[in-house]
């Protein structure tokens, strides 16, 4: 496939501006492909208002734009457009927010948009996600960690990529927290999808994937898991690529 992914596993560290950490891997990747302008999907951000009145998309295009007219890149979001499958069909670039993946995921499948943007997708251009727009990458939605706030036609997703990401990967239980772990979650989901393997992207990390070519950024390593395999770690600047080549 002549795939050309940023895949980022969060938007915001502790203590940071709204997208602060990546935004130099952004600019890089969308400038080293010629983007000038990016179609941005709005559709993970849910309840940002503006005094009392739900206008998520418009408040989460505008956070968004602000930051990529820094960068020096045009954009403008999908909730404004007409025709949906067009914008897709038009676009240069795609950039995917994160958010809540069930919400993402339903209104992709609602207006057909999975099928349009994976077209695009296979013919090379630019696709950029953080968080929900990373899981929306993977074969399905099933290893995000967000809450089911409302019901898709399905789990399926883009399928762009083989392996399953699970964004912000947390290694241990926070303090107090008497529940599973985020690694236990992980493998019950194998016993089940014994087929499958899910990366555990940790905060401040991105993979870019360039075709049957993938590399890990950031000051962590990734945790891929496997049934009835220990867990392996790998860490940036090693080769990734037999990630792409499972089926």
């Amino acid at each position: 496939m002549n795939r050309n992914l940023l895949l980022i596993s969060n938007s915001t560290n502790a203590s940071e501006e709204y997208l602060a950490w990546p935004r130099s891997y952004i600019k890089d990747f969308l400038s080293k492909h010629g983007v000038t302008k990016t179609l941005f999907i709005p559709f993970a951000g849910v309840n940002l208002t503006h005094d009392g009145v739900e206008k998520s998309f418009d408040l989460y295009e505008e956070r968004v734009r602000k930051i990529f007219k820094e960068l020096g890149f045009g954009l403008h979001s999908i909730h404004r457009e007409l025709d949906v499958v067009k914008a897709v069909n038009d676009a240069e670039s795609i950039v995917i927010g994160g958010g809540n993946t069930f919400y993402l995921t339903s209104m992709l499948q609602k207006f057909g948009l999975m099928e349009a943007i994976r077209a695009k997708i296979s013919r090379g251009i630019p696709y950029v996600g953080w968080s929900a727009g990373s899981n929306v990458a993977c074969p399905t939605m099933m290893t995000t960690n967000d809450m089911p706030i409302c019901e898709p036609l399905s789990f399926n997703c883009l399928n762009v990529i083989p392996f399953q990401i699970n964004p912000h990967y947390l290694d241990a239980n926070p303090a107090g927290h008497a529940g599973e772990t985020r690694e236990q979650r992980i493998l019950e989901y194998l016993t089940v999808n014994r087929d499958a393997i899910v990366v555990g992207l940790r905060e401040g990390d991105l993979l870019t994937v360039e075709g049957d070519t993938m590399t890990l950024t950031g000051k962590r390593p990734i945790r891929v898991f496997r049934f009835g395999k220990e867990a392996q770690e790998f860490q940036p600047g090693e080769n990734l690529d037999f990630l792409l080549k499972t089926s």
